[in-house]
C-alpha cells in the first residue's frame, strides 16, 4: 500500500505558523503584543531587568563554550595525523 508521505519529497507543508509568509509571522505576532498590551499582561523590562537577563545570557553562553572547549579535541579539522 501507498504511504500518505511518499510523492512528498522536497515539498513543505503549507500548515503552521512556520510555513507563512515573514511579514505574516510579523503581523500576527504584533497583533498578539498590542493584545497583552491592552489587557495589562504584557511584561516590559526595566533596564536593569533588561541588564541582568542580558548578563545571565552571556554567562550562560560563556559556561556552554567552556564546557564545549574542554570537551577534547580542538574545533574543527580532520583530527588526523599529518
Amino acid at each position: 500500500m501507498a504511504s500518505s508521505t511518499q510523492g512528498n519529497e522536497g515539498k513543505r507543508s503549507n500548515r503552521g505558523f512556520a510555513s507563512m509568509d515573514p511579514q505574516r509571522q510579523r503581523e500576527i505576532a504584533s497583533e498578539g503584543g498590542r493584545a497583552a498590551h491592552e489587557k495589562g499582561t504584557a511584561h516590559e523590562f526595566t533596564s536593569e531587568e533588561a541588564r541582568e537577563a542580558g548578563r545571565k545570557g552571556g554567562m550562560a553562553r560563556s559556561q556552554s563554550n567552556k564546557a564545549r572547549n574542554s570537551a577534547g579535541g580542538s574545533s574543527g579539522g580532520s583530527g588526523g595525523a599529518r
